[in-house]
């Protein structure tokens, strides 16, 4: 496996990080991954050890005002700065790697982008996954959700902590005891940002059923960020044939950490083989529970 890191220039003339990893042998597939809020681009690691010895190059990078990029700590000006550097990235990494089929993984907040960037442009793309998607509900206080909503105009720069604690992200102590020491992560959100995650957030969901991009979601049930039934909602407005959910019990918000994460990169790694070998029914999965205990309690959300 060969690790490259680099920058290239965002929206605006930005510099941002990022990272990648090759195979040793010949690249199947190219996986881009977006990040979540406050965290980076190299929190996925385990990803990275199990997807490149299948062949698959993961490119990541760091969002603006995020890990190794610049910028206000979890600010944005707009919402199309995130689009736009997405974008770029995409292209860069297209431009380099032709005729090479392209995946988006997006995780929390980095599930929205992914979302919106392929209602934009779906024809990149040979499929999106996402993890814990942050839609329907998002535990954030509701008192600092208004007062970044009031803020933002006149002062869009106003930031706070969160407020998302952080034994919620995973169930591996020793997860979360790096995720205190790691000073490249972040809790905090400007008004900014906050009105216009609302806002991207809103026009996704409405959007579900216009996706045309074959789409994987994969949520923990136990998840106390992002709602599970959020995720499940917006799967069913998808009329897109090929769409598939899987709930996985117990698992926190960051379920590609979480001490079962083997089990979610084996549905991960069988999903992107359908899709690369072509071995598709086009038969929407509604959800896979990964215990029957649970289906009936899901199917009536």
């Amino acid at each position: 496996m060969t690790h490259i890191e680099g920058t290239f220039k965002g929206a605006g003339g930005i510099n941002l990080y990022y990272q990648s990893w090759q195979p040793q042998g010949e690249v199947r597939a190219i996986i881009a991954i977006v990040h979540g809020l406050g965290a980076h681009s190299g929190l996925f690691i385990n990803a990275v050890q199990h997807l490149t010895p299948l062949g698959y190059a993961i490119y990541a990078f760091d969002l603006r005002g995020h890990g190794r990029s610049p910028g206000q700590r979890g600010h944005i000006n707009a919402w199309t700065e995130f689009r736009e550097d997405l974008h770029t990235f995409l292209t860069r990494i297209q431009e380099r790697t032709t005729n090479c089929a392209c995946f988006v993984w997006g995780h929390s907040l980095g599930a929205v982008i992914a979302l919106d960037y392929a209602l934009h442009f779906p024809e990149s793309l040979q499929g999106i996954i996402l993890t814990a998607p942050a839609i329907g509900k998002v535990n954030v206080p509701a008192l600092k959700v208004a007062l970044g909503l009031m803020l933002s105009r006149v002062w869009p720069n106003f930031s706070l902590r969160v407020g998302i604690r952080r034994g919620v992200s995973s169930r591996d102590p020793k997860v979360i005891a790096t995720h205190a020491q790691d000073p490249l992560r972040h809790e905090y959100g400007s008004a900014r940002l906050a009105t216009e995650f609302f806002a991207a957030q809103k026009w996704v969901e409405s959007h579900a059923s216009d996706l045309r991009v074959p789409l994987l979601i994969l949520h923990g049930s136990a998840d106390l960020v992002s709602s599970p039934e959020g995720s499940l909602a917006f799967f069913q407005q998808v009329t897109f044939p090929d769409k598939e959910h899987y709930v996985y019990p117990g698992d926190y918000h960051d379920l590609h950490l979480d001490i079962n994460y083997q089990d979610v990169f084996a549905d991960l790694g069988n999903w992107l083989e359908r899709h690369l070998d072509g071995e598709i029914n086009y038969q929407s999965v509604v959800c896979q529970i990964k215990s029957p205990s649970l289906h009936s309690e899901m199917m009536n959300l």
